[in-house]
């Protein structure tokens, strides 16, 4: 039995704990479920670690674009990170209790490491444009102390946007029926639904934190595309055009595969009070989990110098 902070006259109540859900409707399967997402996790950890060892040990991926795909390889493993621990205990062991204060944590790394890979993207957009418009200035704008800056900025800004929301967390007077979330983590908007009180500054804090990340690098992205688009309209080459928008596309499917699940996760927290269950919580999944797997495998498919830089290390081991 759970137990709860609470007065006398149950004036206020707080979990001590949240009881966490997996697939919903399909609880009996949990365990053949379990193998598609350990498949996904481990695809996930090993697929962004090579990145960053191929970008570490090859001297020759030592520029902008490796630095910035770094981050975003160090992003998807802090996502990953974040949701494997109780989505592999829910499915595994049917443990489905976590903590409220260890469910505040988890909602916080889980939001600024989303707020950060949208960031990080807009970066790479930034150095997708500095690399077309002006490839003799690249090197000289985009040098190491900058990205260090921009990734400093990045942390900052995730970490600042997300700071209150625990605390507004924290304040709210929950239902004692309804400590079962709809996922296997914690979400905001999951959890704020779970009040049985006035949630109006939640909505309206989330709400900011979105267009204020999510909504602007969104349109700071497509406004970079537009830039890059009249650049490479200018120039004299079908080959060159082709050749410059050809650097564009892994960076354009991480952006769609980034922010299309997260749209529609967005709109479904909001509007999608009659939608099945098992709807949200998939649609969650997918923008949680499919991301890091994906990124690795785009830009090793698309990129030819992280294609062979792990090549070549995996080749050494091989030989070791």
């Amino acid at each position: 039995m759970l137990l709860s902070q609470s007065h006398e006259n149950i004036s206020f109540f707080q979990p001590s704990a949240f009881l966490l859900i997996g697939i919903p409707g399909l609880e009996a399967m949990h365990g053949w479920i379990s193998i598609p997402f350990c498949s996904m996790y481990t695809l996930a950890l090993m697929g962004n670690c090579l990145i960053l060892l191929a970008v570490r040990k090859t001297p020759t991926l030592h520029q902008p674009m490796y630095y910035f795909l770094s981050m975003l390889s160090l992003t998807d493993l802090g996502l990953t990170l974040c949701t494997l621990p109780t989505t592999m205990a829910v499915l595994w062991f049917d443990y489905r209790c976590i903590m409220f204060d260890a469910c505040l944590v988890q909602m916080f790394f889980l939001h600024s490491f989303s707020v950060v890979e949208s960031s990080v993207l807009l970066a790479m957009s930034f150095d997708r444009f500095v690399a077309i418009s002006n490839p003799l200035r690249y090197p000289s704008v985009l040098t190491n102390s900058v990205i260090g800056r921009i990734g400093i900025a990045i942390v900052t800004r995730a970490t600042v946007s997300l700071f209150p929301v625990p605390f507004l967390l924290k304040r709210l007077n929950f239902c004692p029926e309804k400590i079962q979330l709809s996922h296997s983590f914690c979400f905001h908007a999951d959890m704020m639904k779970r009040a049985c009180a006035d949630i109006t500054v939640n909505i309206l804090y989330g709400l900011y934190v979105v267009l204020s990340t999510g909504f602007v690098d969104s349109l700071l992205i497509v406004f970079s595309y537009g830039l890059i688009l009249y650049t490479v309209m200018g120039l004299a080459s079908p080959q060159e055009r082709i050749r410059a928008l050809n650097t564009c596309v892994s960076h354009i499917l991480a952006v769609l595969v980034f922010y299309i699940p997260g749209i529609g996760l967005s709109i479904i927290h909001r509007f999608g009070r009659h939608a099945p269950p098992i709807v949200n919580t998939l649609v969650a999944y997918v923008y949680l989990i499919v991301p890091p797997v994906l990124n690795p495998i785009i830009y090793s498919v698309k990129s030819k110098h992280i294609r062979e830089a792990l090549i070549r290390m995996l080749k050494r081991k091989d030989q070791d």
